[in-house]
């Protein structure tokens, strides 16, 4: 049986982690670990300088007084007795599209998960109702069971975004920017604000590591070495 654990940035009573965990559950035993309170924007942030303090509230559920990157640290290290097949991080109420990622809980703590070696998802949607949630967890819960058997590129995360209406369709995108500076061309690939716009789930792989590709700073390599070299 597959290990299922979820987290949130909303904090552990939020509706739309309810839906979650009931859509999950036909895939394993789901654990629910979660901030004992709303933590959005929070991003990677980790508690270091007190103790950070969990309790059970239910069978299978921990609230923790911490960050969502917090909640996956205690789950691994001290609540779970064997490590989870994958983490889902959501269902966020309010969508992580573009610059948004960068300051996300949510999508901080399936990265989290993707640094422990575990595959993550982070699913977000368009602020509704809890119908709508659950649609939005339904559809996780679909992608899960392919990543469940497919598995994920190691240090890959899948970003995704359900929309205010729902065309049925999903696209694979890119992350995108909401404000350019005039005179910037966007990329042609489709991003996740573009799709998100046109009705279409949207799904973003995400990587850890933000190194840029050596071969587009050759003048870079260069410059150090002639500095080192002077």
């Amino acid at each position: 049986m597959h290990e299922i654990l979820i987290t949130n940035d909303d904090g552990i009573d939020s509706p739309a982690l309810g839906a979650l965990e009931i859509a999950l559950s036909g895939l394993g035993r789901v654990t629910v670990v979660a901030p004992d309170a709303e933590r959005s924007a929070t991003s990677h942030s980790i508690t270091v300088h007190e103790p950070v303090i969990y309790h059970q509230v239910a069978p299978n559920r921990f609230a923790v007084q911490g960050t969502p990157v917090d909640c996956v640290i205690a789950a691994l290290w001290r609540i779970l007795e064997e490590p989870p097949s994958i983490v889902i991080s959501g269902v966020n109420r309010g969508t992580n599209l573009g610059e948004d990622i960068l300051y996300s809980g949510t999508v901080a703590a399936a990265f989290e998960a993707a640094l422990q070696g575990i595959p993550a998802i982070a699913v977000s949607a368009y602020p509704g109702s809890d119908s709508h949630y659950m649609s939005a967890a339904q559809l996780a819960a679909r992608i899960a069971a392919r990543v469940l058997e497919e598995g994920l590129p190691p240090e890959v995360i899948l970003n995704i975004n359900y929309p205010q209406t729902w065309n049925g369709e999903c696209r694979l995108t890119r992350q995108g920017r909401r404000a350019l500076r005039p005179g910037v061309a966007d990329n042609p690939e489709v991003t996740d604000l573009e799709a998100l716009g046109a009705g279409y789930v949207s799904i973003s792989p995400l990587q850890i590591s933000r190194s840029f590709s050596l071969d587009k700073t050759l003048w870079l390599c260069d410059f150090v070495m002639s500095k080192a070299q002077s």
